[in-house]
């Protein structure tokens, strides 16, 4: 664990040198050891989270792999890899590389690949990508696209080559010294206020989805996780809910597709509030005489992220389907909901992910350590937690200011 001048612990890999300046440092999978300094804590925790989390998610390939995939023609001809363009080796980096990562993740990819990547360098070859086609890349977004997308885009830029290089098709990445403007980090408000939340589930009391929104509220699971719970995860006796799979509605192939928890971390026990204890207990008792669709006769496969082994959810011994076609619900429908309640609230529109936001804010104000929320909420890394789901609200801010002495400010 490393220290500052004061001798506080900044955590692994972290430390502050003499001159001021913070070291963040790393070692890769290839055994290479990587080490930048900062200015500011801050930015040296942000690039080490980042790196070693791209690090984790890149596979090193042999030449055998490549030889199978029609490559290679000859398992010696390394040179033949030379020769590849910058399409083939997206297309073979995703099917082989990226093919344990999230759907919406792959997606993300695709999408920048082809509306941006793709056009200035797709048909040449990945060995002679210079700084200048990747800075066209990002210059020809300029006023058209937001940052975060750019900044999306110079990610995946940045991760296709990085794992061209540590599989030795290229030698020097071609975005060195290239940077994009990150997205500045802020304070989510994308939560329930109290007297949004009183108001909220006043109304959501007369919804058939009124259950959902308090396992969802009071376990911080994400929609996918609440979708695909079945009741092989929910140990009555224990008190805990296992978040160890999720269940999607893929858009594009009509079709559900089962799969397992975001991240590694994602793997968690959950436990039950009284409430939540409750509401399952009521329906698992209950889970014989509800109407079930003949589509939810489908056993779905996937593979578990920690083992590789494969997977099976049983659609029929899951804990939320709808009363009336006997489904689970899609995302996109609890949100339309959603919106309907809190219209009828007399709030502003929510969507499902506010429960999680919620649940975090409110641990985090009572007191609860950021990394017990992190632990409950799935995340890989503390500072999702601390930059991106916990926020807070206008009534702490107040509250707060009291503890130091009197205040004369009026909440608005």
């Amino acid at each position: 664990m490393g220290k500052d001048l004061r001798g506080r612990e900044l955590g692994r890999g972290l430390s502050q040198r003499k001159d001021g300046k913070y070291s963040a440092r790393y070692r890769s999978k290839t055994g290479k050891r990587i080490e930048k300094y900062f200015d500011s804590l801050p930015q040296a925790r942000n690039w080490l989270d980042k790196a070693k989390h791209e690090d984790a998610n890149l596979k090193v390939l042999s030449p055998f792999g490549l030889a199978a995939e029609g490559i290679m023609k000859r398992d010696d001809d390394l040179e033949v890899l030379s020769d590849m363009t910058v399409d083939q080796w997206f297309d073979f980096w995703m099917k082989n590389i990226l093919s344990d990562r999230a759907y919406n993740t792959k997606r993300n990819y695709r999408e920048r690949y082809e509306f941006n990547i793709q056009p200035v360098m797709g048909r040449i070859k990945v060995k002679d990508v210079l700084q200048i086609h990747c800075k066209a890349v990002l210059d020809n977004m300029k006023g058209v696209y937001a940052t975060s997308t750019i900044y999306q885009t110079y990610i995946t830029m940045g991760t296709m080559f990085k794992a061209a290089r540590i599989n030795r098709i290229i030698s020097v990445h071609p975005m060195d010294g290239l940077n994009a403007k990150r997205p500045p980090k802020t304070k989510t408000d994308d939560f329930l206020t109290v007297d949004e939340e009183e108001r909220f589930f006043e109304v959501a009391k007369r919804s058939h989805n009124y259950d959902v929104f308090r396992v969802a509220r009071f376990t911080g699971c994400r929609t996918s996780e609440i979708v695909g719970l079945c009741w092989d995860s929910v140990d009555f006796d224990k008190g805990i809910i296992d978040i160890n799979k999720t269940l999607s509605y893929r858009y594009d192939r009509g079709t559900w597709e089962a799969g397992p928890p975001k991240t590694v971390a994602g793997y968690r026990p959950i436990p039950m509030t009284e409430e939540v204890f409750n509401i399952l207990k009521r329906l698992y008792n209950n889970r014989n005489v509800r109407y079930e669709s003949e589509e939810l006769n489908q056993v779905l496969s996937f593979k578990d992220r920690r083992t590789e082994n494969t997977r099976y959810l049983n659609m029929k011994d899951l804990v939320f389907v709808n009363y009336r076609t006997g489904m689970p619900t899609k995302n996109s429908s609890y949100d339309t909901h959603l919106w309907k309640l809190c219209d009828e609230a007399g709030i502003r529109h929510i969507s499902m992910h506010t429960f999680r936001h919620t649940l975090a804010t409110m641990l985090i104000e009572n007191g609860v350590k950021p990394k017990t929320v992190q632990k409950i909420l799935g995340h890989e890394h503390l500072a999702t937690t601390n930059d991106t789901y916990v926020g807070s609200s206008e009534e702490s801010v107040f509250e707060a200011m009291k503890a130091q002495g009197k205040t004369t400010a009026i909440i608005a």
